[in-house]
């Protein structure tokens, strides 16, 4: 199939950290369409030999899992184009149609990777130039919208020229291959649907953590904030895979239609009870490894008396017959010990114990590593088979652990390349529609209001640390502990 990509803020750091490197990667294994063009556009004014050589450059810098070979890189970049637009022109509309129809494609995808403000221009200047026919995609980047209101505004302005088929809003999280396992592991195999539910399954934990600051981007961050930037798209997103019921098939609308059941069934969090099931935090200056750093109100673009949160952990519980009474804790937060993502389905102990326990505490559970490295891991209790005396008779913890890199090697997909070939194919389950999109912000939103009003900043944690102390209440009220905690 002949297709053209167009990345709109082609010199970006989503375009070169991310998307190229997804389209090479592509190109290198033999899934990139022989007659495809890869098309970028931003305002620097460079040609296309130029950018060429700026996104080899760049290529360098990053880390690969196979060795960079300028040959094969140059074999790709005949496929690459380059061509300066300002997108709030509304001249470059039509020399962006004059690019696209130089050579026609039966699939051609515009991925926004612009700034938010942009999107309604973008899109209103594309219709204008009749690049919204059928054929013709438009990619959304996150986050869509700062609260519910202007998320319906964006929508709203975008469906006015494109139809929901052609608009792909993309949270990379589930193009990620342990996201994918997960719907594996549950709806590919029978062993788990028998346990899948709340009599055996006591609580779930989300982790999305990472150990660098906001960097350059404290200007967008003193707008968004983790709630925004995390919570409302990334964690609900993963618990509505955890949580949702069977689909029919795997068509696209089927699994989206049982992520929304569950995100209409999120139990609200009112006013009262905001101080015990929300926490929210801000980093205070502190050591990531052996490195001092400085505190978030420090940083670049951020203001002195900030009040954006960095942190943010949620008690929520999901009211169905499936999950009633099971609590799913989410939390993410920056400048934590560690980069990680992880989902931890913790099952309840058995009824009736015969055997001695584990010295420590010790439950069975089933981790789901999203970052670092793509993993499962299932943790069981297994009789000692040491010479301890202080095991002996015991049962012990044990691990039963797949890698996915090992596993697959070469052939496994990154997420952003994974969900350019379904862009590129027209395929929609691994993207969000707007109804689940609304039902997200409805529930975030009574949280930023309360924030809104809410008199107290947010709670310090020390760099480097796991949080407010707030934040290990939460689990320790139900005599729960974070893994790390364990």
């Amino acid at each position: 199939m002949k297709f053209s990509i167009v990345f709109l803020g082609g010199t970006g750091d989503l375009a070169w950290r991310k998307l190229m490197p997804a389209m090479f990667e592509a190109y290198r294994h033999g899934a990139f369409p022989e007659m495809g063009r890869v098309l970028a556009s931003a305002r620097e004014n460079m040609d296309t030999a130029s950018y060429r050589q700026w996104l080899w450059d760049k290529f360098q810098t990053l880390t690969w899992g196979e060795p960079l070979e300028k040959a094969v890189f140059d074999a790709f970049a005949q496929a690459v184009e380059y061509k300066p637009l300002d997108l709030s022109s509304p001249d470059t509309y039509q020399q962006l149609s004059d690019w696209i129809h130089a050579d026609p494609s039966e699939s051609v995808v515009f991925y926004l990777a612009t700034a938010p403000s942009l999107f309604i221009r973008v899109c209103e200047g594309l219709a204008a130039a009749g690049l919204n026919k059928p054929h013709m995609r438009v990619v959304l980047e996150k986050p869509l919208g700062k609260d519910l209101q202007t998320a319906r505004e964006i929508n709203h302005a975008v469906s006015q020229h494109f139809s929901e088929k052609q608009i792909f809003r993309i949270d990379h999280y589930l193009g990620k291959q342990s996201v994918q396992n997960l719907m594996a592991l549950r709806f590919g195999n029978t062993i788990f649907e028998p346990v899948w539910r709340r009599e055996s399954i006591s609580h779930v934990q989300i982790t999305l953590s990472e150990d660098l600051g906001v960097e350059a981007r404290g200007a967008y961050y003193e707008q968004a904030g983790a709630l925004r930037d995390m919570v409302q798209n990334h964690l609900l997103q993963l618990l509505c895979i955890v949580a949702m019921e069977p689909p029919a098939s795997d068509d696209a609308d089927a699994i989206r239609d049982e992520k929304l059941k569950v995100l209409r069934c999120l139990r609200p969090i009112a006013p009262h009870e905001m101080n015990q099931l929300v926490v929210r935090g801000q980093y205070r200056a502190g050591v990531i490894g052996t490195q001092a750093v400085p505190a978030y109100v420090d940083e670049k673009n951020v203001a002195p008396d900030s009040r954006t949160e960095t942190f943010v952990a949620i008690r929520a519980e999901i009211d169905n017959w499936r999950w009633a009474g099971v609590p799913f804790f989410l939390r993410t937060g920056k400048r934590m010990p560690q980069r990680g993502a992880e989902i931890v389905i913790n099952f309840r102990p058995v009824p009736h114990p015969i055997f001695a326990m584990p010295l420590a505490n010790a439950t069975n559970r089933l981790v789901i590593r999203l970052q670092p490295e793509d993993t499962i891991e299932m943790h069981l209790l297994s009789k000692a088979s040491n010479r301890s005396k202080a095991e002996q008779g015991r049962l012990v913890p044990v691990r039963l652990d797949l890698d996915f890199r090992e596993a697959f090697g070469k052939q496994m997909i990154e997420g952003y390349e994974r969900l350019l070939r379904k862009v590129i194919a027209g395929r929609l389950d691994l993207f969000v529609r707007f109804d689940e999109q609304e039902a997200a912000w409805k529930w975030v939103a009574p949280i930023q209001q309360s924030w809104a009003c809410d008199p107290m900043p947010p709670r310090p944690y020390s760099a480097g640390s796991w949080g407010p102390a707030a934040a290990s209440t939460l689990t320790a009220r139900e005599n729960f502990s974070w893994p790390e905690d364990q």
